[in-house]
């Protein structure tokens, strides 16, 4: 007892209590994906509250000279049937709102396990330990001070939990604008509490009263074809009645109450009064049917039954070991888990992070996990090691064939955290795009790679734009630095047109007779189409050409100045419909297994091709305004949505004058820019780029160009943001479309080319290999759902000379991967 009160004594100064602002990590080792039920527990280091597994807790010791750790081993056992029933703990509520450790949510408490928790206090370097009961001989003020430590650490909410509950920010629903004055017409009728029916279909469920006339129609049809008929839609847009309830929903807690001119799912706080103008007593009425956000959650739980894509239609092979670890889904993380496993099955990632791993550790700062490299490679090691590739621990009761095979994988939820961290999407547990995604992992690479051995430039190429005046039949030559291909879905190419035209008269026949739609028949695209769409001169109107001194036409075709080690394609398949909704395209791409772009290699200046001469354009004066020729048309659309008017003017300018659909994908991906609303002005269209304050940083500036960006956008970049490095980067990430443009706005106002080429491509070059255009397919994601914000991701991977199918915590042998159906494709070259 004497040597532990000694030892106790020694550390005692170190042992603090956790405070508000202290984040707690006693559920994940910040080096490795150790938990307290790992075989060896988990180390909480008691003066920094961070969590180490026992082959890092040693290393943390010898680096910061901390002793104390709180070592918490739990060991999972199944629940009996007798702890599940009688007089046990009540069944849990179904969830009934999107949010995480709030009331109505999901509760994040372990359902089908308990365990059997043992505690120690360690000391190091002897790895004393020190159970709690020892504790009990000690002096009050060493015992006190030690148990309010470890009561305060078991009690407090994890960093990890604390980050979904953030994350998970719930369902916000705002009170309706019509609430206070809704208009309730007299003489309707009295709305018994049961038995209601649409009044047009006679539908029985998904029914919504209308609180202005009592009117009970059917609700929206789902895109799987179930729901309603949409006949509570079609009623608002006869009547322009906004408010309607959903019958079944209605409890004394309240009910679903939708605004169709709000578009969205609204609070009623005069509900019980609304209800009582048709009779209803809302304190007497019972939940008979789903909840809108409980169908949300359902629609969540289903994706396991998307079958073509992720190959539900037979029982797969699972597998098990290095490369072959699953990803737990964080909540809507699929998106994450599929981009990293294909990244990190390409070699520079796995030389740069784990192969390094060892080193970025003793690197890495007092707080790990904050620090990118640091987590990066702990998330490339757990997929790598094989050390968490293991089948999960099957329940007894659990047949579920979707369920087979399932391993516990990783969960990375720091990686997670540390890469969304201040970022309005990826910060969130909402569904994002996989592209984005990619790029925004790609631009935080580059922030904080500071090395020769930069794994991106596996990724980076060179496109050379020629623009050629149709007039005076000169040239202009410039490249841009580019990571990804985009390619379009022209629909025009589809192989099946009549397949599809009788396919969609089928379709709205179905719609108007109520039933069931038709078995889907997906336009068929030839690959070679989507690479000619890209490759197909692109008119432009209105160019300066230097050769003129005056207004013409141009052409401008894109090649390949470079062919990169890994060539990622993007097939562009969201789009947006009549109504300005984001939709999908649901196409069938015959992608090849190899592909052969040597034909897309541009070679600069030709023989016989004469450059546009050097000669500036006239000077505007302010007394002589040069306004941007616009669509007043396109400007008026997009303001009658509700768009600032300055918005819409920039958006028309941006694209071109090339219509709505252009000018509103430019407004959806600007509308978070600081200058979104402000105006249009000048002869070289807006700028969201501040010219005053002080000059950019030349070392940050160099840094920008390293990454393969030129001065011009560097400068830009920083100028906009304060020169702040990082949001610089991000700056430029976000505004490409718009330096693309501008370098087209420079090419018309008859600057040389030799000025372009050294803007857009520094004098020292950016980092990028180049090689022959032969490529194989070795990666792709796929998208089921109806857009980037709903559904699921899976990828496929060419592992061993065979297809695996990573389906996040699933990883499986692929039987029959649906490459026709992906939405990212990765190529690696072909090596002679």
């Amino acid at each position: 007892m004497a040597d532990v009160k000694d030892a106790l004594v020694s550390v005692l100064p170190t042992i603090r209590v956790p405070r508000a602002g202290d984040r707690v990590h006693k559920d994940e080792c910040a080096y490795s994906f150790h938990t307290p039920e790992t075989d060896s527990g988990l180390y909480i280091c008691m003066n920094t509250f961070l969590g180490f597994g026992r082959p890092y807790v040693e290393q943390q010791y010898n680096k910061t000279g901390q002793r104390a750790f709180l070592h918490v081993k739990r060991t999972p056992k199944m629940k009996s049937d007798e702890s599940n029933s009688g007089t046990g703990d009540p069944p849990r509520k179904k969830p009934t709102r999107l949010a995480i450790g709030m009331e109505g949510g999901f509760d994040m408490s372990e359902e089908q396990c308990e365990y059997e928790e043992v505690l120690k206090l360690v000391i190091l370097p002897e790895f004393l330990e020190i159970p709690r009961d020892g504790l009990l001989g000690l002096p009050d003020m060493v015992r006190d001070r030690v148990t309010s430590a470890i009561d305060a650490i078991l009690s407090a909410d994890s960093a990890s939990r604390k980050q979904d509950i953030q994350a998970w920010d719930g369902e916000v629903r705002q009170v309706s604008k019509h609430a206070r004055n809704l208009q309730q017409l007299e003489g309707v009728p009295r709305i018994p509490p049961c038995g209601w029916k649409c009044s047009v279909c006679d539908l029985r469920e998904n029914l919504w009263l209308n609180m202005t006339d009592g009117a009970i129609f059917c609700g929206r049809r789902y895109f799987d074809g179930s729901g309603g008929n949409n006949h509570a839609l079609q009623h608002y847009q006869e009547t322009g009645f906004p408010l309607a309830v959903k019958l079944g929903t209605i409890t004394p807690d309240g009910g679903d109450v939708y605004s169709y001119d709000e578009d969205d799912m609204v609070l009623d706080p005069n509900l019980a009064e609304h209800l009582s103008h048709f009779g209803i007593d809302m304190m007497k009425m019972q939940k008979t049917d789903k909840t809108m956000t409980e169908l949300e959650i359902d629609m969540n739980q289903r994706i396991g039954e998307w079958e073509v894509i992720q190959e539900s239609g037979v029982q797969l092979q699972p597998l098990y070991g290095s490369g072959y670890t699953g990803i737990q889904n964080l909540g809507n993380s699929c998106y994450l888990n599929s981009t990293m496993q294909v990244l990190f099955s390409i070699p520079a990632f796995q030389r740069k992070y784990v192969d390094r791993m060892e080193h970025i550790f003793r690197k890495s700062p007092a707080d790990p996990t904050q620090d990118f490299n640091t987590q990066v490679a702990k998330l490339g090691n757990g997929l790598l090691s094989g050390e968490y590739s293991k089948p999960a621990l099957e329940k007894d009761n659990d047949t579920a064939p979707e369920h087979k095979g399932l391993q516990d994988g990783i969960a990375p939820r720091m990686f997670k955290a540390l890469v969304g961290k201040g970022h309005p999407e990826f910060s969130t547990n909402r569904q994002q795009d996989a592209q984005e995604f990619f790029l925004h992992f790609i631009n935080m690479i580059e922030r904080n790679c500071r090395s020769s051995s930069n794994p991106n430039e596996v990724f980076r190429f060179l496109v050379e734009e020629k623009i050629k005046c149709l007039v005076s039949q000169k040239v202009k030559y410039t490249q841009r630095v580019e990571y990804m291909l985009q390619l379009p879905a022209p629909m025009e190419a589809a192989l099946n047109k009549e397949e599809l035209s009788a396919y969609e008269q089928c379709r709205l026949q179905a719609e108007r007779e109520h039933r069931p739609p038709p078995e889907i028949v997906r336009a068929r695209i030839p690959f070679t189409s989507c690479l000619e769409a890209f490759a197909a001169p692109e008119q432009l109107d209105e160019f300066w050409s230097a050769a003129l001194q005056a207004k013409s036409n141009a052409l401008k075709t894109s090649r390949f100045a470079s062919f990169p080690d890994y060539l990622v394609i993007q097939i562009k398949k969201f789009t947006f419909g009549l109504d300005w909704v984001p939709k999908k395209l649901d196409v069938s791409i015959e992608v090849p297994d190899e592909l052969d772009l040597s034909e897309f290699r541009g070679g600069g200046l030709q023989g016989g091709e004469e450059e546009l001469p050097d000669v500036a354009p006239p000077l505007v004066t302010p007394d002589e305004p040069k306004a941007p020729v616009l669509d007043e048309s396109v400007v008026t659309q997009l303001v009658e949505m509700g768009f600032p008017a300055e918005a819409c003017r920039k958006a028309v300018y941006y694209t071109g004058n090339s219509g709505a659909e252009a000018a509103m994908t430019w407004v959806m991906s600007h509308m978070d820019d600081p200058d979104f609303a402000l105006p249009l002005s000048g002869a070289s269209a807006p700028s969201s780029v501040s010219t005053g304050g002080d000059p950019p940083s030349e070392e940050h500036v160099a840094t920008i160009i390293s990454m393969g960006f030129s001065q011009d956008q560097a400068v830009k970049a920083l100028r906009a943001t304060n020169n702040n490095l990082e949001r610089a980067v991000d700056w430029i990430f976000s505004h490409i479309d718009d330096l693309d443009a501008e370098a087209a706005m420079d090419f018309s106002e008859g600057r040389s080319a030799a000025e372009s080429v050294s803007e857009s491509v520094p004098a020292a070059g950016p980092r990028v290999r180049d090689g022959a255009g032969r490529y194989e397919l070795f990666a792709f994601i796929s998208h089921m759902g109806t857009s980037t914000m709903c559904g699921h991701y899976v990828c496929h991977i060419k592992k061993e000379g065979r297809w695996v199918i990573y389906n996040d915590q699933k990883v499986c042998a692929s039987e029959k991967p649906p490459k026709d159906l992906g939405y990212i494709y990765f190529y690696q070259r072909i090596q002679s």
